[in-house]
């Protein structure tokens, strides 16, 4: 049970608040509390202009990891495809049918394998940053 509060208001602030909680249908209790929260709140002196630029930060913030992610994923797809390229011999016209196959096969395997992940979301980038320590700059 809460403790109960004696207070002196002005007639007219007492009638706003009477007005504004019949409105709304609440208590005027509980625009009292709300009206003290947010005047003990820490961000109750940050201006508008303040609060945007906190919200502007923490976006940046974000989308620098999110630009990092894509690199990150860029130079992996570049040294995959560099390495294949240099590596993997020509395959021969008779079995050029089987060989594509066998790709389809292991394609169907890799995106079963890639939206597993996805849906865990514990992605294989994450836990390969883990392993090697790796953090963003």
């Amino acid at each position: 049970m809460k403790p109960r509060v004696n207070l002196r208001l002005d007639a007219q602030l007492l009638a706003i608040l009477e007005d504004v909680a019949h409105e709304q249908e609440t208590t005027k209790t509980a625009i009292l509390e709300a009206a003290l929260r947010h005047f003990f709140s820490e961000e109750r002196d940050y201006t508008l202009e303040d609060r945007v630029m906190k919200r502007l930060d923490n976006f940046e913030t974000r989308m620098g990891r999110l630009e990092w992610k894509a690199n990150l994923s860029i130079e992996i797809m570049s040294h995959y495809m560099h390495y294949w390229l240099t590596r993997t011999d020509p395959i021969p016209e008779s079995h050029r049918g089987a060989a594509a196959a066998l790709g389809f096969r292991r394609f169907n395997h890799f995106m079963d394998q890639v939206a597993a992940k996805m849906k865990k979301r514990r992605t294989l980038s994450h836990e390969s940053l883990r392993w090697e320590g790796a953090k963003p700059d």
